[in-house]
């Protein structure tokens, strides 16, 4: 096939501080604005079940108050006042800050984002309000069956392990969790071995030198690693939740394994051909041809020591049954048939494109360089990565199809009015996979 040109690899600037901080400076000469990205290598994966939704909660409490900046306004009204674009996130391994301005008020933007990362206060006033926050957003998602679904999803695959359990924590764990719980976590997590400080953007200057500065006072601290995650299976495990929806909401789950597998390659070519396009298998046969669904998707989800095949759909709950068998058949097909040059080539020009518009913007630059340092201990460039994926061959996908589309590796999820029939013929479709 003809050479995947994505663009140059943009040069980068990768240091590690005495004291174990990681710090990335990504230049883009090209680009009117600058993030701050500062990464730290914790999340729910880490978390301890009585403190389930910890790792979030002190992310929304980041925000209210510094010792700079001791009301919650000020910190909001200074980044507004700059035109800026900022928020944070926490996932399962990786929690983020950040903030992106004109390249102009890049001192502005690092000042105040090292400032809630470095300062917080976790006043006992503002937490009280905030738990009112947090168990909104868990009623919000409650009430939102596509979102909802991927919990119960991740409950039936890893059950009573922090892979299992929710980021957002339960009720019950939000209610009860102290300001020393909150406290303790952060001392124990928020340290430098642990920090990943990204800056990318139009700067003429590596600001090093000031990063350095503003983070000299970090904890040194000792680097915590999370519990292996169990990924015992025998039998093909469904989950089915009532409620009265107007559509059927399914997340399929098919165990893999962790990203830094070197069949990841192989394995986001599989995932991208089965439903990773407007015209990837699934979208054509679910969608185009049976009109039974508006969205499906299917996605690699790896992490450092789990992964699976996501596939995730809206159908027509009178036809659940059809399009599991539907999907099923797909799944059997890529076991059982070469992937042909054509469709291989597109998925490698797909995926060379997706990443090529990933990159057009300084907070999707940062993101990118940030977490490869961040959940995989190195960088690999863009260019890297899709010398990977050209490399790809059609036995390699089908091998992987081959070694994780098992009975004993399929999960199933399900929220929607659900007859008991309609869940037994479901439960027997995976039975004979």
């Amino acid at each position: 096939m003809p050479k995947l040109v994505l663009m140059a690899d943009l040069p980068y600037i990768k240091k590690i501080f005495p004291n174990g901080m990681k710090y990335i400076f990504v230049p883009q000469p090209q680009s009117l604005a600058t993030t701050v990205l500062i990464l730290v290598s914790t999340g729910s994966d880490y978390e301890g079940k009585e403190i389930n939704g910890v790792s979030h909660f002190l992310e929304h409490l980041c925000f209210k108050g510094t010792t700079k900046r001791p009301a919650p306004s000020l910190i909001s009204h200074e980044l507004d006042s700059l035109g800026a674009e900022y928020n944070a996130f926490t996932g399962s391994e990786l929690t983020g800050y950040y903030a992106k301005a004109a390249n102009k008020h890049f001192p502005k933007i690092l000042d105040v984002v090292s400032d809630l990362y470095l300062n917080p206060l976790i006043q006992e006033e503002e937490m009280n309000k905030e738990r009112g926050v947090i168990i909104e957003e868990i009623n919000m998602y409650e009430d939102l069956p596509m979102r909802k679904v991927w919990d119960d999803l991740s409950s039936l695959m890893y059950g009573d392990q922090p892979a299992g359990r929710s980021i957002t924590g339960t009720k019950e764990t939000i209610k009860k969790m102290t300001r020393a719980d909150i406290v303790a976590y952060r001392n124990l997590h928020y340290i430098a071995p642990k920090t990943t400080v990204v800056i990318a953007g139009g700067l003429g200057v590596n600001p090093g030198a000031i990063v350095a500065e503003y983070f000299a006072g970090i904890s040194a601290g000792e680097s915590i690693q999370k519990l292996k995650t169990n990924e015992a299976q025998s039998v093909p495990q469904c989950f089915f939740r009532d409620k009265e929806t107007d559509q059927t909401h399914l997340v399929i789950g098919i165990r893999a394994f962790d990203r830094l597998d070197n069949r990841r390659y192989a394995f986001s070519l599989l995932s991208d051909i089965l439903g990773g396009s407007m015209s990837s298998r699934l979208f054509r046969k679910i969608r185009e041809e049976m009109g039974a669904a508006y969205y499906i998707h299917s996605s690699p989800e790896l992490f450092s020591d789990y992964g699976f095949l996501s596939i995730s759909s809206g159908v027509d709950k009178t036809r659940l049954v059809e399009i599991t068998k539907a999907i099923m058949g797909e799944l059997k097909t890529l076991k059982e048939q070469p992937v042909g040059e054509e469709e291989l080539n597109k998925s490698k020009e797909h995926i060379a494109g997706k990443l090529a518009l990933q990159l057009e913007t300084s907070d999707e630059v940062a993101g990118f360089y940030g977490g490869e340092e961040a959940l995989t201990g190195a960088i690999r460039t863009p260019e890297e990565i899709l010398e990977k994926i050209k490399s790809v061959t059609s036995e390699e996908i089908i091998n992987v199809a081959k070694e994780i589309i098992m009975g004993d590796r399929i999960n199933f999820a399900a929220i929607g009015s659900m007859s008991d029939k309609i869940k037994k013929e479901v439960q027997g479709v995976f039975k004979l996979a």
